[in-house]
């Protein structure tokens, strides 16, 4: 197996799935669930199953821009514009269906100022992590100056983050998925999984070139990187193998509440581990040729 000899197939498969995801986020959008915008969150659930086309029409003569979608087997997540207490009063009667009783399980509203401040509290966080990560990879390899420099390592491990950030939002703009609190943290969460990966190639590298000589190491950096690899690959397999057989069987089975969450880090660990394997390592080898100029 040479990934280093094919760097810029993989490179290019990458690029073509960061501006597919790209374009499709542009033009579909992002949507954004209660937490991140204002407006109220109501969540019923029937004793008989009931079709959310229903629950719409019920709604529709009313103002309340109300969107329905169902929650497991007989629930109902009703996403409007913010209610007056007599609106939610208007709303709880316009849900009664005769010979099918519900039960409110939950009634959310969030104004504009905490929808903005949750934003940018999310896009901090993730700016703040892929800071985190540039110097911490940075002071790690801070031996390891040739041929390629030890910030370089940091830089390259958020490139591959933002290629495991942004494939993963790109299929949910597609599917239509909503942006959540709890997708925020799945996408963190995807940042620790995956620099993990990236941070145990670049540590086999870094150990490769520690038993070369000073002057060697830029003639066979690409052979030294692409043994890094093989020694990484197996390992990288085997965990993301067993972690995605759990979110599988999590996002199949488990309750509808965390799906979402299990679709985001399923998608994220399949991207992350190529990209921990196929992208990040050949990036190194093209800054490396950069740096030989």
């Amino acid at each position: 197996m040479n990934i280093i000899k094919n760097k810029f197939f993989f490179i290019g498969f990458s690029a073509l799935l960061v501006i597919a995801s790209l374009v499709i986020i542009m033009v579909r959008g992002l949507n954004f669930s209660i937490e991140f915008t204002e407006g109220s969150l109501a969540g019923v659930r029937y004793e008989q199953v009931v079709a959310p086309q229903d629950i719409q029409a019920r709604l529709a003569p009313f103002d309340f821009r109300a969107q329905v979608q169902p929650f497991g087997e007989t629930g109902m997540i009703i996403r409007m514009r913010e209610l007056s207490e007599a609106e939610r009063g208007v709303l709880l009667a316009a849900l009664e269906i005769e010979g099918n009783p519900y039960e409110l399980e939950r009634f959310t509203t969030v104004g504009p100022s905490v929808g903005r401040e949750l934003r940018s509290k999310a896009v901090l966080s993730l700016i703040l992590v892929s800071l985190a990560i540039i110097l911490f990879v940075a002071f790690v390899f801070r031996h390891v100056s040739r041929p390629v420099s030890s910030w370089k390592y940091g830089l390259v491990a958020v490139v591959a983050l933002l290629h495991d950030i942004i494939i993963p939002l790109g299929i949910f703009a597609l599917l239509g998925k909503d942006i959540s609190t709890l997708v925020v943290v799945g996408m963190l969460s995807i940042l620790g999984l995956s620099v993990n990966d990236t941070i145990v190639v670049f540590d086999r590298i870094r150990e490769n070139l520690g038993a070369l000589k000073e002057n060697e190491r830029f003639a066979v950096f690409d052979e030294t990187v692409n043994k890094a690899l093989r020694q990484s690959f197996a390992r990288s397999f085997n965990t993301s193998f067993t972690l995605v057989i759990v979110l599988v069987a999590l996002l199949v089975v488990g309750p509808f509440a965390t799906r979402d969450l299990a679709l985001i880090l399923l998608v994220g660990t399949l991207v992350g581990t190529y990209s921990s394997l196929f992208l990040a390592s050949p990036l190194l080898t093209l800054w490396k040729g950069k740096e030989s100029e």
